[in-house]
């Protein structure tokens, strides 16, 4: 489903969910509509409980969690780690690299396929990549 289907409509997003194999509850539908109605972005728990409290959505930081967690193995969100700090969710799950601005805490996407990678090693055979992970650190000059 393309995100201009659902973009602004509680029923879109519902039914978003449910193709994901999701229960559309309330605060999935609240969470799901902070995430995907407003384009492409990067989020922590932090932030987006933090915007759910001030579009006062009654909901607890470790539902936050869970439900990211939830649309992470739905297939709805793509999780980015930057090494042991606190986990990044990402609305846009297609294969692309990301530059960390260190002193802001931010994940900025590397615009289309301006990376290479070469040299990878052959998987397993009943394995197959599914991602390429590449985080570009930032620091001020």
């Amino acid at each position: 489903m393309r995100r201009t289907e659902y973009r602004g409509s509680e029923a879109g997003i519902s039914l978003r969910l449910r193709r994901a194999g999701l229960r559309p509850t309330r605060q999935r539908v609240a969470l799901a509509t902070l995430l995907f109605c407003s384009g492409d972005r990067h989020v922590t728990a932090e932030l987006l409980h933090e915007e759910a409290v001030r579009a006062g959505e009654r909901v607890s930081l470790a539902t936050v969690y869970n439900t990211l967690h939830q649309f992470k193995r739905a297939g709805l969100l793509r999780e980015i780690a930057i090494g042991g700090q606190r986990a990044h969710f990402d609305t846009n799950t297609s294969n692309h690299n990301h530059f960390f601005v260190e002193a802001e805490g931010k994940l900025v996407d590397i615009p289309g396929n301006s990376i290479r990678v070469d040299g990878l090693p052959e998987p397993p055979p009943e394995l197959k990549i599914s991602h390429i992970d590449v985080v570009v650190r930032l620091v001020s000059k």
